[in-house]
């Protein structure tokens, strides 16, 4: 089979997928995530603490429900369901975090879940970092 036979059989064999449908879905899972977020601000904020403290405590809540839904199997489900949606807000961080730890316990505690756990989220996080040290050197430059 030649190269163009092959991608030929390939197109003809690949499940179709609904853009709009997917945007959609992402839009509103990812905006719903974003709703409790808020929920939880306000909610925090009424309960007495100062706006630092409550967008920690939102912060903190969101990792651990996105850290628990994912032990308990139910943030793959959404995640198959509203795909990119759930990946940006903080409890998607909090999935790429636990679900290699997760996957990979039965290797032990060392060489398991504490050396992959950081197999997905590691890289953001180097990233992350980088771009933040370059932004703030470009403003320092600039005199902002």
């Amino acid at each position: 089979m030649t190269n163009e036979e092959y991608k030929s059989y390939s197109d003809a064999h690949m499940p179709r997928s609904c853009s709009l449908r997917n945007m959609l879905r992402a839009f509103w899972v990812g905006g719903l995530i974003c709703c409790i977020g808020q929920l939880l601000d306000d909610l925090y904020s009424s309960a007495g603490l100062d706006e630092s403290a409550a967008a920690t405590a939102v912060s903190v809540t969101l990792v651990f429900l996105g850290a628990l839904l994912t032990g308990l199997g139910v943030y793959d489900r959404i995640a198959r369901y509203a795909g990119g949606g759930t990946l940006v807000p903080i409890p998607g961080f909090a999935n790429s975090v636990a679900a290699p730890a997760i996957e990979f316990k039965t290797e032990g505690f060392i060489t398991g879940t504490a050396a992959k756990m950081f197999v997905i989220a590691g890289p953001v996080i180097v990233y992350g970092i980088g771009a933040s040290v370059i932004y703030g050197l470009i403003l320092c430059l600039i005199g902002g």
